[in-house]
């Protein structure tokens, strides 16, 4: 629930204009509604520390959390990807919606703790665990709602389209039972959860097609016309077996495909965009859409390295999501999308574009910027008109006392990490204080008798 009315005073803060000192902050209705640089102290709140803007993640299947740990132990003839996935099915068989609920609190809590403070939930689980959809369509995504207005995590809801269990039209597998929707089946699950988000602060719903193997080209259109506006978010080219499925099925690779066939522009996230070729590359940042990275999940599951130098001199957008949920980290999703190009190019700073950039504020500044896009929110600005989502970095902490400025990014991203948050504020209310979610015990305790239940 947004606070009524609030002003605060920062130490410091980032604005769109740069650092700026002893910035107050008025906020009404949990939206941002005045920002002055040098403000007098007097009647406002002073919070001692570094205010950047929340970091919005923008893919997150929340409930693959409770799997952590579940995956990595090496199977017979080596693993991916595809073995991952069956670990996933046989794990998500078991989940009632009170258990969804429970793992999707707990992954809120430790997003706010990690420095995110905006989420688009990819929901694809719909139904019971035979595959029969409840009395109430929407009510898995009004567990994850439920979650959301529970740990004070700002919302979009992206109800997930997926009819076919491969290429073609093939039929699905019994792990993806609890998934599948015709379009009609899937449209008054759409209008339901919608009403889910009834008692959320400045939510967002939107649509998403899970994957071109898993929705075809007459149901992606009719997909299209039943929300003409709002976010778009699809998974596309996280693989090298799901590039050459779909050249055999259509002959184009799956980012050329959708270009060429479908309206790709501004609301439209791509999600993982792995393999792709230069010209792939190169049309993808020209359409507008948000590339949608999630790199500790990608280094995870062995994905591949997205080809960000190329992609982001050619004007591309981009944003972080923490997808599986291995481990929720804002700065640690940055680090490694950084550590991923310097790996690939065997260099030093390889994102920013500028001699004295910083790598720190350049990945921090373009995942606000796509990330901000992706949710469909008016947030990641410290700005009049944006929601008061505010990350605070204690002032204080061993590797960011002697530093200012830029340096103080450089150092949360790729040294500090998490352990330099000290608040969190989300539309205005305070819900992380010293570096802990205000309800973490209760719904941690949850979280761990759910798993032990799941588990045992």
């Amino acid at each position: 629930m947004a606070s009524a009315t609030r002003k605060l005073t920062f130490d410091h803060a980032l604005l769109p204009s740069g650092w700026a000192a002893d910035v107050g902050i008025d906020i009404a209705d949990g939206t941002i509604c005045a920002v002055q640089a040098n403000a007098p102290s007097e009647e406002r709140e002073h919070i001692a520390g570094i205010a950047l803007p929340g970091l919005p993640n923008l893919h997150s299947h929340t409930f693959q959390r409770g799997m952590g740990g579940l995956a990595e132990t090496r199977g017979p003839r080596g693993d991916s990807f595809w073995t991952w996935r069956q670990v996933m099915y046989r794990f998500l068989g078991q989940l009632t919606p009170a258990d969804i609920e429970a793992i999707a609190a707990a992954a809120m809590v430790e997003m706010l703790e990690g420095g995110f403070t905006a989420l688009a939930e990819f929901h694809y689980v719909h139904h019971d665990v035979d595959g029969r959809p409840y009395d109430n369509p929407a009510e898995l995504s009004e567990r994850i709602a439920s979650a959301a207005h529970e740990t004070g995590m700002g919302l979009t809801l992206l109800p997930v389209l997926y009819s076919h269990g491969g290429f073609g039209g093939a039929a699905p597998t019994e792990g993806q039972r609890r998934f599948i929707n015709a379009v009609e089946r899937y449209a008054v699950l759409y209008e339901n959860a919608k009403n889910a988000l009834a008692d959320l602060d400045d939510a967002v719903i939107g649509i998403a097609p899970h994957s071109l193997r898993a929705v075809s080209p007459e149901a992606l259109q009719d997909l299209l016309m039943m929300a003409p506006s709002g976010p778009v978010h699809i998974h596309i080219a996280e693989q090298i077996k799901e590039v050459q499925d779909c050249l055999a099925w259509s002959g184009l690779r799956p980012v050329e495909w959708l270009l060429d066939h479908a309206p790709v522009d501004g609301r439209w996230c791509l999600v993982h965009a792995t393999h792709l070729t230069p010209e792939e590359t190169r049309r993808l940042a020209q359409s507008g859409a948000v590339a949608g990275l999630c790199p500790i999940t990608e280094a995870n599951l062995g994905d591949g390295t997205f080809n960000g130098v190329d992609f982001l001199r050619a004007g591309g957008a981009f944003g972080v999501g923490s997808d599986s949920n291995i481990e929720l980290s804002a700065p640690g999703e940055l680090k490694q999308f950084e550590y991923s190009q310097r790996l690939h190019h065997r260099a030093r700073n390889v994102l920013p574009g500028n001699e004295g950039e910083s790598t720190g504020r350049v990945l921090y500044e373009g995942a606000l910027a796509g990330g901000t896009r992706a949710v469909g929110r008016q947030v990641g600005a410290i700005d009049t008109g944006c929601r008061a989502d505010f990350v605070v970095l204690n002032p204080k902490h061993p590797h960011l006392s002697a530093v200012s400025g830029n340096r103080w990014l450089d150092c949360y991203v790729f040294t500090a990490g998490t352990t330099a948050i000290d608040s969190v504020i989300v539309s205005g209310r305070t819900v992380v204080a010293g570096g802990r979610h205000e309800k973490r015990d209760a719904i941690m305790n949850k979280y761990a008798a759910t798993m032990k239940r799941v588990l045992g």
